[in-house]
């Protein structure tokens, strides 16, 4: 594949490149951005997303050309200096490597669910504003084979570029889906058989005396305030066992636990 380069930031075939942090909060009609060899593999190997460029430090080109081979083969690669890279994304690109990549258009979740088999497993998750978060619970997801995840419209996108860095790329691998809250999705989620179990340090059970029954959905609130009160005075809550005197673990690190306990693995 032969790279293009890129001496102009104001080049206009790089322009979706253009002020990442800015519009990365903006929004990008449709895109987002994949940064790193890891995610970039992830990427250019996915059936649910579909690159459409990529830009490269000049330098690392070599040492990409396996990664770039599994790219689609009329995907244009733009090359750059480290100046000229950085000039374009607004700031400083240490790894020098990003990609383009087109969203699918949204999945409803009654659709994600009505898909998913006989025995499934999901994560909820409510208000999860934290980029760091919600990538580091995606990338916990896919460690232990997660179903899918649902988020509320409080979450932020998983497909922020943050959040798939942070995911590893696992955020383009699990199927997710966004619903308007949390209480509309608990009230799906019954609709089609799952049980669920609110994850709170106040639970009513550890969640090493629960079976784990055919089809489960664990909800995950905030780190602070939890999940609302609402939410947890209508579903089944359970917690994680710690040592007296200290009952909270960050959300990304419930997560894990929770999934290590419950998934098949």
């Amino acid at each position: 594949m032969q790279a293009i380069r890129i001496d102009d930031p104001a080049d206009s075939r790089v322009a979706p490149y253009l002020s990442i942090r800015e519009r990365d909060l903006a929004g990008r009609h449709g895109r987002f951005i994949a940064e790193g060899k890891v995610v970039l593999n992830v990427l250019f190997s996915s059936a649910r997303f579909t690159p459409e460029s990529a830009l490269v430090l000049e330098n690392r080109l070599p040492g990409l050309a396996g990664t770039l081979e599994q790219a689609p083969p009329d995907m244009p690669v733009y090359a750059a200096s480290q100046a000229v890279m950085d000039a374009i994304a607004g700031f400083h690109i240490h790894r020098g490597i990003l990609a383009v990549g087109r969203k699918l258009p949204p999945q409803p979740p009654e659709e994600l669910i009505a898909a998913l088999p006989a025995q499934a497993l999901v994560l909820v998750l409510v208000g999860l504003a934290n980029h760091d978060n919600v990538g580091a619970i995606f990338r916990n997801a896919a460690a232990f084979g997660i179903d899918a995840v649902l988020l509320d419209r409080a979450c932020c996108d998983p497909l922020y570029r943050k959040a798939i860095r942070v995911s590893v790329g696992a955020a383009l691998k699990i199927p997710f889906a966004v619903g308007e809250n949390a209480a509309g999705l608990a009230e799906m989620l019954a609709g089609n058989g799952f049980e669920q179990l609110a994850l709170s340090p106040a639970g009513a059970a550890d969640i090493r005396d629960i079976p784990r029954p055919e089809r489960l959905a664990l909800f995950l609130g905030t780190e602070g305030e939890g999940l609302p009160e609402a939410l947890l005075s209508r579903l089944a809550t359970a917690r994680i066992g710690m040592s007296p005197g200290f009952d909270s673990l960050n959300v990304a690190a419930a997560s894990a636990i929770a999934l290590h306990q419950f998934s098949r693995y």
